[in-house]
């Protein structure tokens, strides 16, 4: 039987409703008595090594999580991990993970969007399929996975679609990799490339925003003086962004400062389409680099752990294309 590690940093599957409707958080995980079940599928071993809600979630503290999963690996010789986390930033913290981790050993990053004592609560079905994906053979390799609602995905496509559905967690244009049904998992597709940086701090200061129209021009302008030191910008469409935007963006490409432009849609890609004045084409020439299909909040962590490594704007667009 695998030794497997459930890892817990809190959010909403650690919480309870009260009598008023509201949420809070327990001092004792409610997923002990989940994980007392666990014992016909793997040797488990738990760690509460944080109880905090989501939106407290610091790349600073996936970092430390990130060093104080490898601790755990070598020491307790361990053969996957599942951590448990809130929904409003776990895609962030798997693809953050995702790219400080090189191994081939399962990480399953999990959570749930109806508190433990609510009617049909998701939060115990979705521990026990996670670790049903950990024990896996065909699970390894495959980067941190993201296990929800019986479906598989990858850390790098993953969103959360919908503030409430327990249906949340999606992958747009690619969808699941694999589903847990009762009779086992089923890995039916992959990831043709994976990549890690071995990054040890996470100290750059990068700005994510979203285009609208009749934008302030002097948004990007307050920004820059905050000695920011990359800029992730999400576009309309196919990487296009009001015209009086084009002089900031100028300034601070002037000034070394990497501009990442994404899509603000749903699905698809940025390209150099369109020649106007603010266009995609006018915004690559600038020197603009455009992420290969990455959200903006993807594209903001990615561009934090480049930084790390190097600040010429060639070497972070040949690692943004790939």
């Amino acid at each position: 039987m695998k030794k497997i590690l459930i890892l817990n940093t809190g959010g909403t599957i650690a919480m309870q409703e009260g009598p008023n409707g509201t949420i809070l958080k327990q001092q004792l995980n409610p997923l002990y008595s989940t994980i007392e079940s666990l014992s016909t599928i793997a040797s488990v071993i738990v760690d509460d090594y944080l109880n905090i809600p989501s939106p407290h979630m610091t790349p600073q503290i996936i970092g430390q999580l990130a060093k104080h999963m490898k601790k755990r690996v070598e020491k307790d010789q361990l053969e996957g991990i599942v951590i448990t986390h809130g929904t409003d930033t776990l895609e962030e913290t798997a693809y953050l993970l995702d790219l400080l981790l090189d191994w081939d050993l399962p990480l399953i990053v999990t959570g749930a969007m109806r508190s433990s004592n609510e009617l049909g609560s998701d939060g115990p079905h979705n521990l026990i399929s996670a670790v049903k994906v950990a024990v896996c053979k065909e699970a390894e390799g495959k980067g941190v996975l993201v296990v929800l609602n019986d479906e598989i995905h990858t850390a790098k496509n993953v969103t959360k679609t919908h503030s409430s559905n327990i249906a949340t967690f999606q992958s747009p244009q690619y969808g699941p990799i694999g589903i847990v049904t009762k009779r086992g998992v089923i890995f039916h597709h992959t990831l043709t490339n994976r990549e890690s940086f071995n990054s040890t701090q996470l100290n750059k200061n990068v700005a994510l925003i979203k285009t609208y129209t009749g934008m302030d021009p002097c948004i990007i302008d307050a920004i820059h003086k905050t000695n920011i030191d990359g800029f992730v910008i999400e576009a309309f469409g196919q990487g296009n962004v009001p015209p009086e935007l084009v002089k900031p963006i100028r300034s601070l490409l002037s000034n070394n400062i990497p501009v990442i432009l994404v899509s603000r849609c749903f699905s698809g890609i940025v390209q150099d389409i369109y020649a106007y004045e603010g266009g995609g084409r006018t915004l690559k020439e600038l020197g603009v680099i455009f992420a290969n299909g990455l959200n903006g909040q993807k594209a903001r962590l990615k561009l934090m752990v480049i930084l790390e490594q190097t600040s010429d704007l060639s070497q972070i667009q040949a690692l943004f294309e790939q």
